[in-house]
């Protein structure tokens, strides 16, 4: 449940680390363990990328700018969805000539 920059930003200091004990990946690696550890709810975004994009020249920098664009579009969507839900309102109907016999029986009932 965290945010893409948080993730990237996790990632890079790994990544970074690695390269430290000169273990280093090409952009491709990269790439492709970015979108291998997506949760399933991103597996139509990362089929797309696989499909339309050549992973192999796609630069990691592109890849961040697409994931969070797509991460905000995600979350507008479930706020419309909220908003919507939050907007059912009933009417109530309410008419005055039950009302004047219920409140009568009810304040007789009460003084009794």
């Amino acid at each position: 449940d965290e945010c893409i920059s948080d993730m990237f930003t996790r990632f890079t200091t790994i990544f970074n680390s690695l390269k430290n004990l000169v273990k280093s990946y090409s952009n491709q690696e990269l790439v492709r363990k970015i979108l291998r550890c997506l949760p399933r709810s991103w597996t139509p975004k990362v089929t797309a990328f696989e499909e339309a994009k050549d992973l192999s020249t796609l630069p990691l920098e592109q890849l961040l700018g697409s994931l969070m664009t797509h991460e905000t579009t995600m979350k507008n969507h479930v706020n419309v969805e909220v908003k919507k839900k939050k907007l059912i309102a009933f009417k109530a109907l309410k008419e005055d000539s039950e009302s004047d016999e219920d409140g009568d029986v009810t304040l007789i009932t009460s003084k009794f």
